[in-house]
């Protein structure tokens, strides 16, 4: 996958991470980037094409595919954190972050996987979280969430093998966005996470693990989980 000459989709387009994937894109010589989010009027990338998605609802991302049909790298950036627990926490916020990282990218998935095939097999880059792999107080209906899209990434990366389509984890610790205003931990600059995604995906990687946190809680994944959760911190 070359991103010089590639048709290129962002999800969560108009700020953050999203923002940075667009400008990056084009800076590398993408021949188009459809930047979306749910108030495209927000986005204020020059040189973008704007479309209106809400990666929740079924129509939007079916609207969003007929429109983009000359896509052939879709990123699935578009996500939430309601800084919300699974036992005491509202059931709602809960079922908000399912919806969002688990069935709104497996409904982007799903809709853009026969636009990719017919446009030659192209790229699919699914933005997750050091979170896939570990637990956090205070945030554990995000890290579940994560966790099941770190699962959907594996299973379709197997599923769209046959059509030529590479799929691609990212993996981050917490990045210097709006989402992440509120924790006063270490931040690794956004631009630095794009940078290495865009070329972990021209380097045909499965995997991105983006900054040292997120390599250590992967390293960590082999130890006893005691460990890890008596000696760290998030950061």
């Amino acid at each position: 996958m070359r991103i010089s000459g590639s048709i290129a989709l962002v999800t969560g387009a108009n700020r953050g991470i999203g923002q940075h994937f667009t400008r990056q894109l084009l800076e590398r010589g993408a021949a188009k980037v459809y930047a979306t989010a749910r108030n495209p009027e927000r986005i204020d990338t020059p040189g973008v094409e704007k479309l209106r998605l809400d990666i929740t609802e079924p129509q939007s991302v079916e609207a969003a595919a007929t429109a983009a049909s000359d896509v052939n790298l879709l990123i699935n950036n578009a996500g939430i954190s309601t800084w919300t627990n699974l036992i005491a926490g509202d059931l709602s916020k809960i079922r908000s972050e399912m919806d969002t990282h688990f069935y709104g990218t497996l409904s982007m998935v799903r809709a853009f996987a026969p636009v990719l095939g017919g446009n030659g097999g192209g790229t699919i880059l699914n933005v997750l979280s050091a979170m896939s792999w570990f637990s956090y107080d205070g945030a554990n209906a995000y890290g579940a969430a994560k966790a099941a899209a770190w699962s959907l990434t594996n299973g379709i990366r197997i599923e769209l093998a046959d059509q030529g389509t590479l799929v691609t984890g990212l993996h981050l610790g917490s990045a210097d966005t709006d989402m992440m205003a509120g924790y006063d931990g270490d931040k690794i600059d956004p631009a630095e996470v794009v940078r290495a995604a865009l070329d972990g995906i021209e380097a045909g990687k499965l995997e991105v693990v983006a900054d040292e946190w997120s390599a250590h809680v992967k390293a960590s994944l082999a130890a006893d989980p005691s460990a890890f959760y008596s000696t760290t911190t998030v950061g």
